[in-house]
Order: C-alpha cells, then sequence, then structure tokens
C-alpha cells in the first residue's frame, strides 16, 4: 500500500514538474511560432503608410470566367482598395459592346480585406502582451489567451470566406455605382466582393416590369449572388434581373493568408489540447 501510495506521489510529482515545463517554455515557445506565422500573414495585408516600403504597389488581375465570355476586364488591387477597374460587357441581346471604368479621382475600399487585417492585428496585440518575461500561472490563464486569438483568426477567416449577403436595392445604392465614367446604365447594377482567395465581380443586368405585368412580384431578399428572375424595387420601378454575369481572379497573397490562419489554429487547438490533458489530473486545480 506505502509503495503504491508512494509511485503515486512520484506520478504526480512527474506531472507536476511537466506541467510546470508547460506553463513555462513550450507556452512561450508555441506563442513566438504564432507571432512569426502572423507577422506572415499581416505582411500579406500591409497598406500604404503601413511600413517603410512606401506605398503598396499596385497589382493587376485579369477577370476571367469558364462559363461565359461575356464581361472581360482588368481589376487593380492595391493594398485593400480597388484602385482602377477596366471592364467590358457585350450585351446578350444585341451584342453591343459596353466599356466603363473608374473615374480616375476614385477608389474603392474592399472591407473584407480590412477587417481582416485588423482581425489579425488584434490577434499579433493579445500575443505580443505575453511576451518571454511573462509567467503564465494557470492552465486556464493559456486557455483564455488562447481562446481569444483564436476568435480574432477565426473572425478575419470568416471574413474572407464569407461574403456579405446583400439585397438588390443595397446593390443599387451602394457607392460602387457611382464610381464609373462613363456612369453605369440604368439596366445595370455591378457588385464586388472577396471570396476565399478569390477577387469576384457580378455584372447584373436588369429589365422593367410593366405594371400590368402578369408575374407575380415577390423581393428578392439577401444574397451573395442574385439570381436571374430575382426582383426588387427601386424608386417607383418594380426591376427583374434578366442576366447575371459573374467573373473572378485569385489573389495569390489572400490564400497564403487564409493558409497561415488555418496553420495558426491548428497550433492554438494543439496547444489548448495539452493544457487539458492536465486538467484531468488535478481536479482541484483551477485550470
Amino acid at each position: 500500500m506505502a509503495t503504491a501510495m508512494a509511485a503515486t506521489a512520484t506520478e504526480r510529482a512527474v506531472l507536476e514538474e511537466e506541467f510546470r515545463w508547460l506553463l513555462h517554455d513550450e507556452v512561450h515557445a508555441v506563442l513566438r511560432q504564432l507571432q512569426d506565422i502572423l507577422k506572415e500573414a499581416s505582411l500579406r495585408f500591409t497598406l500604404p503608410g503601413s511600413g517603410t516600403e512606401g506605398p503598396t504597389k499596385q497589382e493587376n488581375f485579369i477577370l476571367g470566367s469558364c462559363g461565359t465570355d461575356q464581361v472581360k476586364g482588368v481589376l487593380t488591387l492595391q493594398g485593400d482598395a480597388l484602385s482602377q477597374a477596366d471592364v467590358n460587357l457585350k450585351m446578350p441581346r444585341n451584342n453591343q459592346l459596353l466599356h466603363f471604368a473608374f473615374r480616375e479621382d476614385k477608389q474603392w475600399k474592399l472591407q473584407q480585406i480590412q477587417d481582416a487585417r485588423n482581425h489579425v492585428s488584434q490577434a499579433m496585440y493579445l500575443l505580443t502582451n505575453r511576451d518571454n518575461s511573462y509567467q503564465f500561472k494557470t492552465g486556464a490563464e493559456v486557455l483564455k489567451l488562447m481562446d481569444a486569438v483564436m476568435l480574432q483568426l477565426t473572425r478575419a477567416r470568416n471574413r474572407l470566406t464569407t461574403p456579405a449577403t446583400l439585397t438588390l436595392p443595397e446593390i443599387a445604392a451602394s457607392g460602387l455605382t457611382r464610381m464609373f465614367a462613363p456612369a453605369l446604365p440604368s439596366d445595370l447594377l455591378v457588385n464586388v466582393y472577396i471570396n476565399l482567395n478569390k477577387l469576384c465581380l457580378t455584372v447584373y443586368q436588369l429589365h422593367a416590369l410593366q405594371p400590368n405585368s402578369t408575374k407575380n412580384f415577390r423581393p428578392a431578399g439577401g444574397a451573395v449572388l442574385h439570381s436571374p428572375g430575382a426582383m426588387f424595387e427601386w424608386g417607383s420601378q418594380r426591376l427583374e434581373v434578366s442576366h447575371v454575369h459573374k467573373v473572378e481572379c485569385v489573389i495569390p497573397w489572400l490564400n497564403d493568408a487564409l493558409v497561415y490562419f488555418t496553420v495558426s489554429l491548428q497550433l492554438c487547438q494543439q496547444l489548448k489540447d495539452k493544457i487539458s490533458v492536465f486538467s484531468s489530473y488535478w481536479s482541484y486545480r483551477p485550470f
């Protein structure tokens, strides 16, 4: 009996020592690793004036689609803003070619990129607040920090992977419709958004429903991408989407950022799992 108790005490002492090492050494090693990864992620989101390298370079992306050649164009991205857009649209009914581009004095902020970058910065701030000199005293403290970092990283990832759902009137009222010269025709709507690692441009062609139309008018709700047949009211008119053209281009550095988010979240979860293993040995400990 005494031998068993001694073995248990020895076991407990070993586990105590392992847990102390985990809190004092391994946690900081993981935090340094996370900081290095997120530093790389934040570099992908570098904006003008945020570093010593001067203004962010402009990147041109050619729009493409495997389904149609109705829309072609080039979008110019500078940090979190579209600085130029040059789009050609071939009208399906008469093959008329429309050309529209951003006004020279305008840029369009991509809120998804800006928000993702802010969440990365917040995660970095949480990590740098716990430098090597900081001593974690409980597992609960580490879990709380990991949860806070994971929340910011999940929000950053979600901003890129989950575009906003908008109603057609919201798209019509968007400042994006006033960015172009010449002005967009009244029967066109344009939306731009990020989906995963892609920059997407959607052009909606509209036609007015006649007051005596036999169609049942059902206004469409919010959606990332509306389909032909979607209806909405704008001003005194009832309109219907007749054609939808979606083109997109891959942004390589957004792909990098998403990979960094995934790796960082995995590291956080692994550390949480290691901490949790010890909680089963000492139920009276506050972790």
